[in-house]
């Protein structure tokens, strides 16, 4: 199943505002660049022109068990995608470091997937996997869109080149499995697990490549992207969250380590880099007290958890009763690595009721969240945007059932669980050229209007998605 892919980064926004507001020119001017960069890419306008007819990419057949299909494209400083082929599968190395940098990782992440986990690509399908380096001029970020990894080459002062680094290769191409399997939501608990789901893997790829055990590994995420001078170690330590950085340009770091300290904010999809730090914590100390290679049991516990039965508005309570429900599941009730999956998550304030959920279970609603009745199949929903600069309206009429599987469950979750009416509660200010998207339908009562850069891009993609084929007015 796939559900809506959110833009993902692996520099969060409140650290490129920390750089752009420095008082170092370059490093300033490149971090507001890129900041004014990964807000078009959210609006979707750059890859949308890139792309006419949607996401797909040219990446050749798909790969099989016994290997990818991996692509590297050079956007020689520009931002259209894909930009010039420059690698296929099984082509000699060049002369440009960063295409093998990247054409080396995408495989070392094929075969984490594949060695330990028994699935072919991110899909599970065997999907191609395209990468483009060379993005932007000194593009202070790396990130998955949807479809591909896309590669900034950094300020040279901060950040280095965002190949460099495997583990956040490993990261930004897990946002593509969590894609295609548990679609957690790109806001708040959800998608701080989303964010932490990718940590996980990252570094696990990183392990995995290099034969690493738990008790070896350094738990870091970017360790290779921080630039001589710089006072930090890496962006994220999963070991000890809110301790990679400590410097006068970056800041400090924010991320706590115990829900005590969980971060409530408006920025950064609801604090997805940051709170990311609580369960990232859990599972390095799961690992770690297990012992051993982290991608062979904690590892296959949060594998088959996010391909398991989770919603998409997990949060962590939900969240880390499926991976006790899954260590369970292969290991006993009472098992010395369930107790350890349960202590884990009680270490960061995490406490796992006694009813956990049984494998195979949905997880429950978000606590806390008004839920009206999900929508039945056959109900109407009225899709609409108004605004922009152009002023032109789009609406279309769709029933439920009818849409293709994953949208009639983004639908169902999005009304079920009242998300649109706590973003348009959360709306504080007017954005008098921004598109506002709505939706109306009888049963359960819904008729709500929010303007876009309230939603989330997991949010807009739906509409959008939805609106075609569409009727101007």
């Amino acid at each position: 199943m796939t559900h809506s892919p959110a833009r993902c980064s692996i520099v969060p926004p409140y650290l490129l505002a920390a750089l752009a507001a420095s008082g170092d020119d370059h490093v300033a001017q490149r971090a507001d660049a890129t900041l004014r960069s990964d807000a078009e890419l959210r609006r979707g306008r750059v890859t949308a022109e890139a792309r006419p007819g949607g996401t797909t990419l040219p990446g050749g057949a798909a790969g099989t068990d016994a290997g990818p299909q991996r692509t590297v494209h050079d956007a020689q400083q520009g931002t259209t995608l894909p930009g010039v082929k420059v690698r296929g599968e099984g082509d000699p190395a060049t002369a440009d470091t960063a295409v093998t940098e990247a054409y080396d990782g995408l495989g070392a992440t094929w075969q984490l997937w594949q060695e330990a986990y028994g699935r072919n690509s991110l899909d599970g399908k065997g999907l191609p996997l395209v990468a483009t380096v060379h993005y932007g001029r000194d593009y202070d970020n790396a990130f998955w869109d949807g479809a591909q990894m896309v590669f900034g080459d950094g300020d040279g002062e901060v950040f280095l080149g965002f190949t460099r680094s495997l583990d956040v290769i490993g990261h930004e191409l897990a946002h593509g499995v969590t894609q295609y399997t548990a679609g957690l939501n790109y806001q708040g608990q959800s998608g701080a697990l989303n964010e932490s789901v990718s940590d996980v893997f990252g570094v696990l790829v990183k392990q995995h490549s290099l034969g690493q055990d738990a008790a070896a590994a350094d738990w870091l995420i970017g360790a290779d992207l921080l630039a001589p001078g710089v006072k930090g170690v890496a962006l994220r330590s999963m070991a000890a969250p809110g301790t990679a950085y400590d410097d006068p340009r970056l800041g400090k770091d924010p991320q706590p380590a115990h829900l005590r300290d969980y971060v409530e904010t408006s920025e950064d999809n609801g604090g997805v880099h940051i709170n990311s730090g609580i369960p990232n914590k859990a599972f390095h100390d799961l690992a770690v007290a297990l012992g051993g290679n982290a991608w062979e049991v904690a590892g296959q516990v949060w594998f088959d958890t996010i391909v398991g039965e989770i919603r998409a508005d997990c949060d962590f309570a939900t969240f880390a009763g499926l991976t006790l429900a899954a260590a369970t599941a292969r290991h006993g009730e009472g098992s010395r690595e369930a107790e350890a999956v349960r202590a884990a998550w009680s270490g960061v304030g995490v406490e796992i009721g006694a009813d956990a959920p049984a494998p195979g279970s949905p997880a429950p609603q978000t606590p806390g969240t008004p839920v009206p009745d999900a929508p039945a199949p056959g109900t109407e929903l009225e899709v609409r945007r108004t605004g922009g600069f152009a002023g032109r309206t789009r609406t279309r009429t769709v029933v439920l059932g009818e849409l293709p599987e994953p949208d009639n469950r983004a639908w169902q979750d999005l009304i079920a669980t009242d998300r649109l009416r706590t973003l348009a509660a959360g709306v504080e200010r007017e954005y008098p050229d921004a598109y506002c998207y709505g939706v109306r339908c009888a049963v359960p009562e819904v008729d709500v209007v929010v303007p876009e850069p309230v939603l989330t891009d997991d949010v807009r993609d739906l509409f959008e998605r939805t609106l075609r084929p569409h009727t101007d007015g």
